[in-house]
């Protein structure tokens, strides 16, 4: 493909992405497809001989087209959102244009540069104190991947600032400055431990797995709205330290998938202050964001963050306008990163890195290379303002909050947890009842599911959270904040799950005989 190809294939391109964004509400959201459908329609190798972009591009409209879940739907309401927006797309676009693996400051001046200028920006809209700006030269703000990418670089640079606690001697020096010897590593090295709770993200778990390190999922409660609270992560602590381990990270969630539940980092924090080996990991992936309203930072625990987190990372491709991926990591000491990751052969080194005078993003991470990431989200601040940012999320909560209202006013239905935000969870409760088992309700609900999740007109997810009374409630999630969302296909889709909750109920009246 020369230029003038490219010019015309790049102007169908836009064509056929604007066609299809004008056609989405009336799209199924689901994919209609069965598995296998396009390994049994592709060929097994790639063609010996070049083909016609049009037909590349045709190929993409008739085979790739319909396996797509349609995330950008307006009737998407499964998952917390992956958004994308105009202004994204054409950032990554142009980033590809540019297309560079950005490691160190001279592969890409200004990949490097936009990024400690983009990061800064978000940190500042979000709250965030100055500790974890990059103008502060102290802390700073890194795009990643992904959240479990930001939870294992949290864990490795956790993992070997423990290790260099433990290495002090009587020298007194600052702990960036002590090797870690393989004698010290053999000795604590398996004895670590990463602390969570039964609501944290599967991030946590698989970090462990990465490290070869146990994961301790620490129990939470209805009473606490599924928050983990700073005493039962002591008791945990404590049995660990009185069999002899090292506790040496700690996970707190600020909005978790289930339910939205905000740890009580105030009360983790003032644990593992008794615990010098301790780091503390703020995963927001979701909910950070909204930390751009001022009005729900008490909501959030911005103030805690601020004070007892070590590290904080939340997805803008989540519901941050920003087009996946665009995790944002921010760390108060770079030298927990830089300590962990700078492996620099001679052909990595640069005079303006020996001089200090730049960042090389590539020892703030586990990869090399790197994508222009923040391309795009400049963009989308710009374009936007911060004022447009916080009209939309304020859009996604307010629509919640109608939703809650229709929810709670049903006969057969209850909300199972308060509204956080702009997720909403909810359970099938024939006429209110009052006397139904738990278990039979789960059954109930879980057939709604399933009838739910028979159609390709509305996606939901479920989940389960324990009540008070031990047991394990079966419920499901609307989750709100896609870019073209209107209350009218929240409530278009509210209107099928009130439908197939009859269908449900009635089902269920005739086979226990209680017409």
């Amino acid at each position: 493909m020369d230029i003038e190809e490219f010019r015309k294939a790049g102007y169908a391109a836009v064509d056929a992405i604007c066609n299809y964004y004008e056609q989405l509400p009336q799209k199924p959201v689901k994919a209609e497809v069965e598995p296998g459908y396009l390994l049994e329609k592709l060929p097994s190798e790639a063609p010996v001989k070049g083909q016609p972009f049009e037909q590349i591009t045709t190929s993409f409209q008739n085979d790739i087209l319909p396996g797509i879940t349609h995330w950008q739907s307006p009737n998407f309401l499964a998952y917390f959102p992956s958004n994308s927006t105009f202004e994204s797309m054409l950032a990554d676009l142009y980033a590809a244009s540019v297309s560079n693996p950005g490691f160190n400051w001279i592969c890409a001046p200004a990949c490097t540069e936009l990024e400690q200028v983009v990061v800064d920006w978000a940190a500042k809209m979000l709250g965030l104190s100055s500790t974890f700006w990059t103008e502060s030269k102290v802390g700073g703000g890194v795009i990643m991947g992904s959240a479990s990418e930001a939870a294992l670089t949290a864990a490795m640079a956790a993992r070997e600032r423990a290790l260099r606690i433990l290495s002090k001697d009587d020298r007194a020096a600052a702990d960036e400055d002590i090797e870690i010897s393989e004698d010290v590593r053999k000795k604590y090295g398996q004895k670590l431990v990463i602390y969570g709770s039964t609501q944290t993200h599967s991030i946590g778990a698989k970090a462990a797995i990465l490290l070869g390190l146990p994961f301790r999922a620490v129990p939470v409660t209805a009473e606490d709205q599924y928050a983990l609270r700073g005493d039962a992560l002591r008791a945990a602590i404590e049995t660990d330290v009185a069999a002899g381990l090292i506790p040496f990270l700690a996970i707190g969630t600020v909005g978790t998938t289930s339910s939205g539940a905000v740890d009580r980092i105030a009360e983790i924090g003032q644990v593992l202050k008794d615990y010098p080996t301790m780091f503390l990991h703020i995963d927001a992936a979701w909910a950070g964001v909204a930390y751009a309203l001022p009005e729900y930072r008490d909501l959030l625990r911005l103030a805690e963050v601020n004070e007892y987190a070590n590290s904080f990372s939340t997805n803008f491709h989540k519901w941050g306008l920003t087009t996946f991926d665009a995790t944002l990591m921010f760390v108060k000491n770079r030298h927990d990163l830089t300590q962990t990751f700078d492996v620099t052969p001679l052909y990595l080194r640069s005079k303006e890195a020996d001089a200090g005078k730049v960042i090389d993003y590539r020892n703030w991470q586990i990869p090399l290379g790197r994508r222009f990431r923040s391309l795009k989200l400049w963009f989308v601040l710009r374009s936007y303002g911060i004022e447009g940012f916080q009209q939309h999320l304020t859009r996604g909560i307010e629509q919640c909050q109608q939703l809650a209202s229709v929810v709670g006013a049903s006969p057969d239905f209850e909300l199972v947890t308060k509204p956080v935000l702009a997720l909403l969870v909810f359970r099938l409760v024939p006429g209110n009842s009052t006397q139904l088992s738990e278990e039979t309700l789960n059954r109930l609900n879980q057939r709604l599911y399933d009838r739910l999740d028979a159609r390709k007109d509305v996606f939901l997810t479920k989940t389960s959270l324990k009540t008070s009374n031990g047991h394990n409630v079966l419920c499901i999630r609307f989750a709100m904040g896609g870019v073209h969302t209107k209350f009218e296909h929240v409530k278009k889709s509210w209107e099928v799950v009130e439908e197939e909750g009859h269908n449900t109920i009635e089902e269920w009246k005739k086979e226990e005989g209680n017409q």
